[in-house]
């Protein structure tokens, strides 16, 4: 059976395939690589995952990714059998995912300019860790075990290492988490030590702590649970399952992302991409990709702001000379990234061709908020009762944007994710302590 799915290079003119087995994240000519699955799953499969929402205390059915499970069926086991997805999927006892779905948030929308039946915000700080990343850790974490791997290695700005940690720990795998010194939310940090992560900083910054991390997994013979993997990809794309479900797969005509490292972007695209294929949806929505203006590589290089060359994914042939020119420029020039939306201050998105794949795929656009707009759109989603973190306020400032500039219209459907909840206490307090803020709620003496 495992031959019906493998891994394939996501270069068209190298093409190279590996099967499940191999843990490698890239292929021998160093390109991004796909899980693929060469069978077409039944739309039938949509009445099977709505029955699955009445778990019965199935905890694979109770999760937000594990109910999709023929989806990213990449163990190749019987779904059905109990036993065998008690063997082979990782899970937080349910709870990845679980929470997860499309809210109205009707102060929102009346921010941006949307009809309130018209937008929807998913919150995916409901996760066990508290961020999109369990997911994907999930799935990642899943795919180690079938390899037998005994250690698991990430970069992180703070969410990835909380959920990489999480999961090795309920899983009894060593984890060792590469972090920015002096550049992750002491929230995020606390949760790796808590679940036994062996923490090492880096003098640096994300791109740094991830380029160290990648050197040491390639060394040690560890496994990468960054998004560069494709099995954690895999879970990601279940966002989206969640998203079409409660629009009973009727698509929206946009997808809204805070854009970091682009793994959720690419996510996206892929899930997408298949269900298209597998005519499970007629209409492709498009992406929005919400760059913060003080890491802002994608905006820079998609929009022509680079020595006026717009990139493209150009049907599988992007100019990547002139990323790696900009990428020489903000090192000749010591330009940092530097945001206080953490979770996206990211110089060099490991994932920008697959997010460009996606927003070729769909039409997509990118665009860039300053920090002042996300903290005002954290505060947004906050006055409708939800939780989020700053670098999720960028989805109603990106929203709004594109509204104003005419890109998004009065009467679309618009979905936008938000990538997890706040762990950063001081940013919300100070905020609201500034009556000067838009949103502000300060307190009284």
């Amino acid at each position: 059976m495992m031959q019906t799915v493998y891994q394939k290079c996501i270069d068209p003119k190298c093409g190279l395939e590996y099967p499940v087995s191999d843990p490698r994240i890239e292929c021998d000519r160093g390109h991004l690589l796909d899980v693929k699955y060469k069978t077409h799953p039944s739309p039938a499969l949509k009445e099977v995952f709505y029955k699955r929402r009445n778990h019965a205390n199935n905890i694979f059915n109770e999760s937000g990714v594990w109910r999709f499970r023929e989806l990213l069926n990449f163990c190749q086991i019987d779904t059905e059998d109990t036993d065998a997805c008690s063997r082979f999927l990782v899970s937080m006892d349910g709870a990845e995912g679980r929470l997860s779905k499309p809210y109205h948030m009707s102060k929102v929308a009346d921010f941006v300019g949307l009809e309130h039946e018209n937008f929807w915000l998913q919150p995916e700080g409901y996760n066990p860790s508290g961020s999109f990343k369990d997911n994907g850790m999930s799935t990642a974490v899943t795919h180690a075990k079938l390899v037998n791997i005994k250690k698991i290695i990430c970069a992180s700005t703070g969410n990835t290492s909380a959920s990489a940690a999480m999961y090795a720990a309920n899983e009894n795998i060593e984890c060792d988490v590469y972090i920015p010194a002096g550049e992750v939310a002491p929230g995020k940090l606390s949760q790796a030590f808590q679940f036994g992560a062996q923490v090492i900083e880096i003098k640096g910054n994300f791109d740094d702590a991830l380029s160290t991390s990648l050197e040491k997994a390639n060394e040690i013979g560890g496994y990468t649970v960054n998004s560069v993997n494709p099995f954690r990809i895999e879970g990601q794309k279940t966002i989206i399952f969640r998203a079409l479900e409660r629009l009973d797969w009727n698509p929206p005509d946009w997808i809204v992302y805070p854009g970091g490292a682009l793994g959720n972007t690419s996510s996206c695209g892929k899930s997408l991409m298949e269900l298209y294929e597998w005519g499970w949806i007629k209409k492709i929505p498009r992406i929005a990709v919400v760059n913060s203006e003080g890491a802002n590589t994608l905006h820079t290089l998609y929009n022509g702001k680079f020595q006026e060359t717009k990139l493209r994914w150009n049907k599988g042939n992007p100019d990547t000379e002139i990323i790696k020119k900009f990428y020489l420029y903000m090192d000749e020039n010591g330009i940092r990234p530097k945001t206080k939306a953490t979770a996206i201050q990211i110089a060099k998105p490991a994932n920008i061709l697959k997010g460009l794949r996606a927003l070729e795929f769909t039409n997509g656009v990118v665009t860039q908020v300053s920090d002042q707009e996300m903290m005002d759109g954290m505060a947004l989603v906050g006055l409708n009762g939800f939780d989020c973190e700053m670098a999720s306020g960028a989805v109603p400032a990106g929203v709004k944007k594109l509204r104003d500039e005419g890109i998004i219209k009065k009467d679309d459907t618009v979905i936008g994710i938000l990538t997890g909840r706040q762990k950063d206490s001081s940013i919300p307090v100070d905020y609201h302590k500034n009556p000067n803020n838009k949103f502000a709620n300060p307190p009284r003496t």
